[in-house]
């Protein structure tokens, strides 16, 4: 049997929880993101930037009041690449 390769964009632990949380939202701002995942604001930021640059989520940073925010929302390039990672990752766990 041929395994298909798990996308490395994905494998990460941090990149990998992000997209998990947004799978299942409409959108998340930039603090539940890190309070949920645990990761450091600066990790974050970098994890987030990397997935932006591959087309895996948008981001949207506006100002509430003084305020900067960062919203983050999975784009159905990361939905497909999300199904297929989990789908992948499948077949290593099936005997």
């Amino acid at each position: 049997m041929q395994y298909k390769a798990l996308d490395p964009l994905l494998h990460s632990q941090l990149r990998l929880a992000v997209m998990s949380l947004l799978i299942s939202m409409e959108s998340a701002d930039f603090v539940y993101i890190r309070e949920q995942t645990g990761s450091t604001a600066g990790n974050l930021s970098v994890q987030i930037e990397k997935l932006s640059t591959a087309g895996y989520i948008s981001v949207e940073k506006t100002f509430v009041g003084k305020k900067p925010k960062t919203t983050c929302k999975i784009t159905n390039k990361g939905v497909g690449a999300f199904e297929s990672y989990v789908k992948n990752l499948q077949q290593y766990l099936k005997p």
